[in-house]
């Protein structure tokens, strides 16, 4: 079975992020062989003066290929995994959703409305109810439940997020062949969705990240002057 895990407001100013949280988690998913684990991706969700967050308002959620009878011991371990490693002061939330019975038109509609307006535990909790998915709280007041619920929406919207980490390149300069040979880029395209020739030629400059565009770990490159250029911090903001 194929689990979507998402977890949102773990951490505090000086402590670790929520993104290298998820990473741990990940690993002892591993370590514990419950499972293979996806790359994981960051969503931004609306910042608001009446939402509290630590410093971008974003969730961070991955896939989990695992049997069913390890649902028990995965869904214990990542919620005392929060109990124990998030930051003092944090309000951490949780959320474990089956891929199969997702009513997938609901929670990716809860997650976009989370990037434009303030929503509330109550919604969070009643959707999650009716969904029958996996939603709890694990410190604070709680309210990294609304990211969470919203993280796994967006991220099975498969338009939303950008990848977490930035990627090793072997070069300056790669041709669009060589960087659909590297094992964390699956497509290269414009943010417009254009695909270049396999032989078109890419500078890479400073962090070399992708984004998750249509269900896929995407590294979208832009023109500059002659040249082509992997997508800027200004060309992201939107994801």
């Amino acid at each position: 079975m194929k689990l979507f895990i998402c977890i949102d407001d773990t951490d505090e100013i000086g402590t670790k992020g929520t993104g290298e949280l998820a990473q741990e988690l990940i690993d002892a998913i591993h370590q514990q062989a419950l499972g293979q684990c996806s790359a994981i991706t960051r969503h931004q969700l609306y910042v608001h003066p009446d939402i509290p967050y630590t410093s971008h308002n974003s969730a961070m959620c991955f896939e989990v290929l695992t049997e069913a009878r390890h649902y028990g011991t995965l869904s214990g371990m990542a919620q005392q995994f929060l109990l124990t490693q998030s930051a003092a002061g944090s309000d951490p939330g949780l959320c474990i959703a089956p891929a199969e019975s997702l009513d997938a038109a609901r929670i990716i509609a809860f997650g976009q409305a989370a990037k434009r307006e303030v929503l509330t535990r109550a919604e969070a909790y009643q959707l999650a109810f009716e969904l029958g998915v996996h939603l709890s709280e694990h410190g604070g007041r709680g309210d990294g439940v609304i990211g969470a619920l919203a993280g796994v929406g967006l991220r099975l919207s498969g338009r939303d997020g950008r990848c977490k980490g930035r990627l090793k390149v072997e070069a300056e300069q790669l041709t669009v062949t060589q960087l659909l040979a590297h094992p964390e880029i699956d497509a290269v395209t414009t943010p417009a969705g254009e695909v270049l020739a396999p032989e078109t030629m890419i500078t890479l400059l400073d962090k070399v990240k992708t984004v998750w565009w249509d269900h896929r770990n995407t590294l979208l490159v832009v023109a500059d002057g002659d040249r082509w250029i992997n997508a800027q911090k200004p060309h992201l903001k939107e994801y």
